[in-house]
C-alpha cells in the first residue's frame, strides 16, 4: 500500500466520529433525493402508462339531455378522434353496515365489453350480463372501504325508485384515479361515495333516457386544438342543456393526481438540496481543520518529491471516502423509503399496477450531485494544500493576530469571567468559521421548522373550513334544482333544528382574456350553518348585489374588486351577465364563487329556486335522519360534516405522517452531525490550549465551560436565526406547493418553534457528553510534547 494511501485510512480512522456525521447528513440527501425522484418518475409513468392503455380522455362535458344522432355531430368537429356519450348520475346508496347515507355515481358503459374511452381495468369478477339490468361494476377504493365483495347487494334511489343492485366485478378507471365527489370535496371519502358502472340501456330505462344521453367525452386527434374543440362543443351542446366543456386540466382526478406528480417535482429539489448542502459545509470545515493540522506532513511529502496535485488529490480522496458510506447508505434507505411510500399512494390513486420505479439514472445523479457537493466542500482545503510551499509549511502556523475586539473597547473585560473572554476571542477570530456553524445550526433549526409546518398548516385547515366556514350537520343535495317546497320537506325531517337553502349554478367566469368554470353558490342572507371569511379569518356578509371570489379564483381571473366579471351561466336559460366583483375571500379548499341566493335566483331569471340545503340537526335522531335519507327520491347525496372531518384527519395523517416524521428524523441528524462536528474540530485545534490550562491548574469543568462554551453560543445564536429561516422557507413551500385545489395557509406555531429549538439543544446536550468523554481522556504529555 502506498504511503499516501496509508495516510488517507490513518486519517480516516482518527476522525471516524466526525467521518460518521458527515456520512450520515450525505445519506439523508441521497435518500430523500433517491426516494423522492423515483417516485415522481413512477407517478408520472403510470399514469402516462395507463392514460394510454385505457384511452384515457382528452375533453369532457356534461349536460342535460341530448339524442343520440348528435353523437354523430361532434364527431364530425375538426380535431375529434373518437367519441363516447353516455348517461352519468348520481344516486343516494344503501350499503350495508353503514349508518349513514352514501353516494354513487352511476356511469354507464356498453352491454357488451368493447374498447372505449376511458376503459374499465377488471380487477376481478367479471363484466357485465346483456340484459341484467341489476348488475353493476364497482370501484375498487369503495369495495375496499366497505367490505363488499362480488355477489354483495347494495340499495339505491334510482329516479325515485327503490332498486337493489349486484355487484359482479371490481373495476378501475383513468378517469377515477382519485375518486372524489368534486366541488367543495378535496379527499376521498371511500366509505360513502363509490363509482358504479351499469349497462347503458339498463340506466337509460330507469333514467327515462332511451335514445339520449347526457356526458360526453372525447379523445382528440394528433394535432387537435383543445380550446377550439371546447368551444365548438359547447356551441352544438348548449340547446342541449351543456354544462360547460373542459379538458384533462380541468378533469377532477387527472388534476389531483398532476398536482401530486408537480409537487413531488418540487420536492425532489428542495430538500436533497439542502442536505447536500450542509454536508458540503461539514466537509469544508473538516478539511480545512485537518490541513492546517497537518502542515508539517504536507511540508515533507511535497520536499519527498510529491507533486501540489497529488497531495491536492489526497484530500480531494479523503472527501470522496467520507461521503462514500453515505452514498451506499442513502441510496439504501432512499429505495426502501421511497417502495414504501408507493404503498401509502396506492391508497389514494388507483392504478392497476403502481410499481415503484428506481432507474440507475436517477441513483446516478444522486451520485453526482454527491460526488459535486463533497467537491466543492472540499475545494478550500484542496487549494490550501495545494498552494502550501513546503519551506512554509515547516513552520509553525502563526498564532492569530490579536487586536482590541468589542470586549475591550466597551471595557467589559472587567464584567466577564476569563472562560466567556476565550470563547469570545475564539468566535471572533474565526469569523467566517463562526458563521458557518451558525448556518449549519440554523439549517437543521430550519428543516425541522419544515417538518412541523405542515401539521401547523394541515391543522389550520381544519379548523379554518370546519369550524368557521362550513358549520353545518349535513350537507344536503337535492337531485334537481327545486322550489320552496323542497326546503320545507327538510326542514320537517326528524331532528332537523335549523335549515338553510343554497343555489348551486355551473358557471364560466370571464375577466378580459381570462376565464375558468366554477360553480357559483348562492347563500341566504345572514346565513349561519356556510359563512365566508376576509384574510383575518373574520366571517363576512355577502352583499345584497354582486360577487364574492376564493382568493385564488381571483388570481386566476386577474380580478381585484371592483372589477366586471362576465358570468356566463351554463344551465337553464343560460343568461349572460356583467356582474361587479365585490369581495375576495379567503378560503384553503377549492375555487369558490358566491352571492346572494336572491341575487342569483334573479340572475337566473327563475324564482325562489335551490339546489339544496345545510341543515343543523339533533344527533339523537340522526339515525332515523339518516334512514329516510337513503329513501327521499328529490335527494341525489349528502355530506356529513363530522364525517368529513374525521376522514379528512385521518387521510392527512396517513398521507403526511410517514413523509413528514422521516423529514424530521434527517432533521434531526443533521442537527446531531453539524453540533458534534463542530465541537470536535474545536476539540482538535485547542487540544494543546486544553493542556496548557489543565497543567496551568484549570479543572475539567472550567475546561469544559471554554471548549463547550463556544458551540453553546454558536448553537444559541444558529436557532433564532434557523427559526426565521425555516419561517421563510415555509413561506416558499406554501407557495411553491400551492394548486388550485387547496392552498397551505403560513401558519407556523409556537410550539413548532419550541420543538425545533429543544431538538437542536438537545443535540448541542449530546454532543457536549461526547466532546466532554474525549476531553477527560486527552494525553497531557502526548499534546505537550506536539511540535507548535
Amino acid at each position: 500500500m502506498k504511503a499516501l494511501h496509508r495516510m488517507l485510512f490513518r486519517d480516516l480512522a482518527r476522525m471516524r466520529g466526525q467521518a460518521l456525521a458527515i456520512s450520515l447528513v450525505v445519506a439523508c440527501g441521497v435518500a430523500s433525493f433517491v426516494s423522492m425522484r423515483s417516485m415522481y418518475h413512477s407517478l408520472l409513468h403510470a399514469q402516462s402508462e395507463y392514460y394510454d392503455t385505457y384511452r384515457f380522455a382528452d375533453v369532457f362535458a356534461h349536460l342535460k339531455r341530448a339524442p343520440d344522432e348528435i353523437a354523430g355531430r361532434i364527431g364530425e368537429i375538426e380535431g375529434v378522434a373518437a367519441v363516447q356519450t353516455r348517461i352519468v348520475q348520481d344516486v343516494v346508496l344503501d350499503v350495508p353496515g353503514l349508518l349513514e347515507p352514501a353516494t354513487g355515481r352511476l356511469v354507464s358503459v356498453p352491454e357488451h365489453r368493447v374498447p372505449m374511452l376511458n376503459d374499465l381495468f377488471l380487477r376481478s369478477g367479471r363484466y357485465l350480463d346483456s340484459g341484467k339490468t341489476d348488475e353493476v361494476l364497482a370501484s375498487e377504493a369503495f369495495v375496499e372501504a366497505n367490505g363488499l365483495k362480488i355477489g354483495d347487494r347494495i340499495a339505491a334511489v334510482m329516479n325515485g325508485r327503490w332498486k337493489q343492485l349486484r355487484i359482479v366485478g371490481i373495476a378501475l378507471s383513468p378517469e377515477f384515479v382519485y375518486a372524489v365527489r368534486g366541488g367543495a370535496a378535496i379527499l376521498p371519502d371511500n366509505r360513502r361515495f363509490g363509482i358504479l358502472w351499469m349497462s347503458h340501456n339498463a340506466m337509460a330505462a330507469v333514467f327515462d333516457m332511451e335514445g339520449a344521453f347526457n356526458d360526453v367525452a372525447l379523445r382528440l386527434s394528433r394535432g387537435g386544438a383543445e380550446a377550439d374543440v371546447i368551444v365548438r362543443l359547447d356551441r352544438l351542446l348548449g340547446r342541449y342543456g351543456g354544462l360547460g366543456s373542459f379538458g384533462r386540466y380541468e378533469q377532477v382526478s387527472n388534476r389531483f393526481l398532476s398536482d401530486e406528480i408537480q409537487q413531488n417535482r418540487v420536492s425532489s429539489a428542495i430538500v436533497p438540496a439542502i442536505f447536500l448542502t450542509l454536508a458540503g459545509f461539514l466537509l469544508q470545515i473538516s478539511l480545512t481543520r485537518l490541513v492546517s493540522i497537518q502542515r508539517s506532513q504536507i511540508a515533507l511529502l511535497k520536499s519527498l518529491g510529491y507533486s501540489s496535485q497529488r497531495v491536492g488529490f489526497h484530500y480531494l480522496s479523503l472527501a470522496l471516502l467520507l461521503v462514500f458510506g453515505g452514498v451506499l447508505l442513502g441510496t439504501a434507505v432512499g429505495l426502501y423509503t421511497g417502495a414504501s411510500f408507493t404503498a401509502v399512494y396506492q391508497e389514494f390513486y388507483r392504478f392497476p399496477a403502481l410499481v415503484f420505479q428506481a432507474s440507475a439514472g436517477t441513483v446516478l445523479i444522486g451520485i453526482l450531485l454527491t460526488v459535486t457537493a463533497a467537491s466543492l466542500g472540499a475545494l478550500d482545503a484542496v487549494r490550501r494544500a495545494v498552494g502550501l510551499p513546503p519551506a512554509e509549511a515547516m513552520k509553525p502556523a502563526p498564532p492569530a493576530p490579536f487586536r482590541a475586539g468589542l470586549v475591550e473597547k466597551l471595557r467589559l473585560q472587567r464584567v466577564l469571567s476569563l472562560a466567556a473572554r476565550m470563547v469570545w476571542r475564539s468566535v471572533t477570530r474565526r469569523p467566517s468559521r463562526a458563521a458557518l456553524s451558525i448556518f449549519a445550526v440554523a439549517c437543521a433549526t430550519a428543516v425541522l421548522v419544515i417538518g412541523w409546518f405542515f401539521y401547523d398548516s394541515f391543522d389550520a385547515i381544519s379548523r379554518l373550513q370546519f369550524d368557521t366556514l362550513q358549520r353545518d350537520d349535513l350537507t344536503v343535495s337535492l337531485n334537481s334544482p327545486r322550489d320552496s317546497r323542497a326546503l320545507h320537506e327538510l326542514s320537517h325531517l326528524p331532528g332537523v333544528m335549523r335549515v338553510e337553502a343554497y343555489r348551486e349554478v355551473p358557471v364560466r367566469l370571464r375577466n378580459q382574456y381570462r376565464s375558468r368554470r366554477a360553480a357559483l353558490l348562492g347563500l341566504p342572507p345572514e346565513t349561519q350553518l356556510r359563512r365566508l371569511v376576509d384574510v383575518n379569518e373574520r366571517p363576512v356578509e355577502l352583499p345584497e348585489n354582486g360577487l364574492a371570489l376564493s382568493k385564488k379564483l381571483a388570481e386566476i381571473l386577474g380580478a381585484s374588486p371592483g372589477d366586471r366579471i362576465t358570468v356566463e351561466v351554463l344551465e337553464g336559460a343560460r343568461p349572460v351577465r356583467e356582474v361587479n366583483l365585490t369581495m375576495v375571500v379567503d378560503e384553503p379548499l377549492g375555487l369558490g364563487a358566491y352571492m346572494n341566493m336572491t341575487a342569483l335566483n334573479g340572475l337566473m331569471q327563475e324564482g325562489y329556486t335551490l339546489s339544496g340545503a345545510h341543515l343543523q340537526v339533533d344527533s339523537s335522531k340522526l339515525s332515523r335522519l339518516y334512514q329516510l335519507l337513503k329513501q327521499t327520491p328529490l335527494v341525489s347525496g349528502v355530506a356529513i360534516r363530522e364525517v368529513t372531518v374525521r376522514s379528512f384527519r385521518e387521510i392527512l395523517a396517513r398521507s403526511f405522517e410517514m413523509g413528514t416524521n422521516i423529514l424530521i428524523v434527517f432533521a434531526c441528524i443533521i442537527a446531531v452531525g453539524t453540533i458534534y462536528n463542530s465541537s470536535r474540530i474545536a476539540l482538535s485545534e485547542r487540544s494543546n490550549e486544553m493542556a496548557s490550562l489543565r497543567v496551568l491548574g484549570f479543572t475539567q469543568g472550567e475546561l469544559r465551560g471554554i471548549l463547550l462554551g463556544e458551540q453553546t453560543f454558536l448553537t444559541m445564536a444558529g436557532v433564532p436565526l434557523g427559526c426565521l429561516l425555516g419561517y421563510a422557507m415555509c413561506a416558499l413551500l406554501s407557495r411553491w406547493l400551492e394548486t388550485d385545489l387547496y392552498r397551505l395557509p403560513l401558519v407556523v406555531s409556537q410550539a413548532t418553534y419550541a420543538r425545533s429549538a429543544l431538538v437542536v439543544l438537545g443535540a448541542a446536550g449530546l454532543s457536549a457528553i461526547l466532546v466532554s468523554r474525549r476531553l477527560r481522556r486527552l494525553d497531557l504529555l502526548a499534546v505537550l510534547k506536539a511540535r507548535e
